[in-house]
């Protein structure tokens, strides 16, 4: 009877345990997701933490975007971040800054592509983020550019997420004066946007 009493009673901690370890999700992406122009308690990222302790969810989040990144560099050091952060969702939000100096898009396709094996093998969840451009760049190229998330998407089988300024990029009083980067005003905005997208998909 003691035995069997110690044995529910380590079962139950370990059930326990299992349950109070948060899992991770690490948001990787360029100016847009590492908040440029505004301190870090303003940050999208900041208000999707929020977000998540008010769902109750038990997942952190490690933002590791950098100012003018492109998919060459994330990919360059994606590995290390994976190994030192151990993610268990991985967001993808790379590729306007390659579109900004007119990169191949089969290139831009092919880093992509590299940096979602780097976290399959991983075993990591992934998440790829739709990055729409303006149509100065031309149409040919903005439709080349655009495509390849979807193509990535469906060979690699990861979650295409929508572009995130979809409802903003066009709202009057959302942007800085620059017109690619989204202002204070518009960071609650693209958490709840964001939030909604992913919802569906954690836990899984």
């Amino acid at each position: 009877m003691r035995n069997l009493l110690i044995l529910l009673l380590v079962t139950f901690h370990s059930l326990t345990y299992a349950e109070s370890i948060s899992k991770t999700l690490l948001i990787y992406g360029d100016s847009i997701s590492a908040g440029y122009g505004m301190p870090k308690d303003k940050q999208w990222s900041e208000d999707l933490k929020q977000i998540f302790l008010d769902q109750k969810l038990n997942i952190s989040i490690e933002n590791r975007s950098v100012s003018g990144e492109t998919t060459g560099g994330g990919l360059s050091r994606l590995a290390n971040v994976l190994d030192q952060t151990r993610p268990d969702y991985l967001l993808i939000e790379l590729g306007g800054n390659d579109a900004l100096r007119g990169y191949p898009p089969t290139k831009i396709l092919k880093n992509l592509n590299e940096m979602i094996d780097l976290a399959k093998n991983r075993n990591i969840r992934v998440f790829l983020m739709q990055i729409k451009i303006l149509p100065n760049y031309g149409k040919r190229y903005q439709e080349q550019f655009e495509s390849i998330y979807l193509k990535a998407s469906n060979e690699k089988k990861v979650t295409l997420l929508p572009f995130m300024l979809d409802n903003i990029a066009l709202e009057e009083g959302m942007m800085l004066q620059d017109g690619i980067h989204p202002n204070e005003k518009a960071q609650p905005l693209i958490a709840q946007y964001v939030f909604n997208d992913l919802k569906p998909h954690l836990n899984q």
